[in-house]
């Protein structure tokens, strides 16, 4: 039986996933991104007929490799409220933990977490408010909350992905590689992935990717129109 190893940028897919599917508890957000990645098992090049009806063979799970980072917990200064704001103290935090806490009850499931440069963390204009200060649209006086941004870097995270691929791919763990992200950066790993042999398949999610990515893989599946009619089915994990 072919063995896959599935592999989730999180950042990615929690917000495609808020898009796509609306907010949801944590604990119903872990349970989606279970029962999706399942979708991925089903192989839909290999299968027999029985009485005129395609059964399919399905892979063997390897792993769900979830990468992601902490939530902030830092304390920031607003410039334009003139107030310090913690982001520990809000609801958002609360629920990434939460989150994060689901996923590392599930079975087969296994996290990789990268962190947030708290010393690079600041806010920041947006780039509509900036073009209206270069216009002289939008004055000093009358910037507000909105006009910012807060610039955060996570790091450690892409590196992991391409970590995880490249020991998968050399120490033969996998047959097949499925990752979830719209992420263009992966394309190097991608490639040593292929020259080992592995079947690399990637799944963003309906999102455009830069062609760049498309030349490497094999193969480009999105299941997000069919989950929608079936996030209620039976998947055991």
């Amino acid at each position: 039986m072919k063995k896959t190893a599935i592999l989730v940028d999180g950042g990615f897919y929690r917000k495609v996933a808020n898009h796509l599917w609306g907010e949801k508890t944590p604990e119903s957000r872990a349970d989606e991104l279970i029962k999706y990645c399942h979708f991925h098992l089903k192989d839909r090049d290999s299968y027999r007929k029985v009485e005129n009806k395609k059964i399919y063979d399905y892979s063997e799970l390897y792993r769900i490799f979830y990468y992601d980072c902490e939530p902030v917990k830092k304390t920031i200064y607003n410039p334009i409220t003139q107030k310090n704001f913690d982001f520990a103290k809000t609801a958002s935090y609360n629920w990434m933990n939460s989150f994060l806490s689901s996923l590392k009850q599930r079975r087969k499931v296994a996290l990789r977490m990268g962190f947030f440069a708290d010393d690079e963390m600041n806010y920041v204009f947006s780039a509509d408010t900036v073009k209206k200060i270069c216009r002289k649209t939008l004055s000093i006086e009358e910037l507000s909350e909105k006009d910012l941004v807060l610039n955060m870097r996570q790091k450690g995270v892409d590196m992991k992905i391409g970590l995880d691929i490249a020991t998968f791919a050399y120490k033969k763990l996998v047959d097949q590689i499925v990752l979830i992200s719209g992420d263009s950066d992966f394309v190097p790993a991608a490639k040593l992935a292929r020259t080992e042999g592995i079947d690399f398949i990637l799944d963003s999610l309906g999102m455009h990717i830069n062609e760049n990515l498309l030349e490497h893989i094999d193969g480009l599946r999105s299941y997000y129109g069919s989950f929608k009619n079936k996030e209620e089915s039976k998947v055991n994990i």
